[in-house]
């Protein structure tokens, strides 16, 4: 239920379904969840000045903090800018929402 399973969310999902696919093996290579990952690129990403998260349970503010632990190796870095390689071209045009 939820906004996840509407049709456009969906047909999102669908159309990117190799990389969501690659990106969970790394995961699971990583034996990290995806959420602790994407936290721990966010935080080594030096184009990224803040990061905001809201954790609602206990749970997922243990999540954040191994995150905060996680130093993801070089190699881990270029597999994550393989797997999602952005938008590519100049800033801000190709940026801009």
């Amino acid at each position: 239920s939820g906004r996840r399973n509407m049709d456009f969310i969906q047909e999102r999902i669908r159309q990117h379904q190799a990389q969501i696919d690659a990106y969970l093996d790394l995961c699971e290579e990583l034996e990290e969840e995806p959420a602790v990952v994407a936290l721990a690129w966010l935080l080594a990403n030096p184009a990224v000045t803040a990061l905001i998260v809201g954790p609602r349970t206990e749970e997922e503010l243990d999540s954040v903090l191994r995150a905060v632990e996680l130093k993801l190796p070089v190699e881990v870095m270029k597999k994550l800018d393989e797997i999602w390689p952005g938008p590519g071209g100049e800033a801000p045009v190709n940026y801009a929402w």
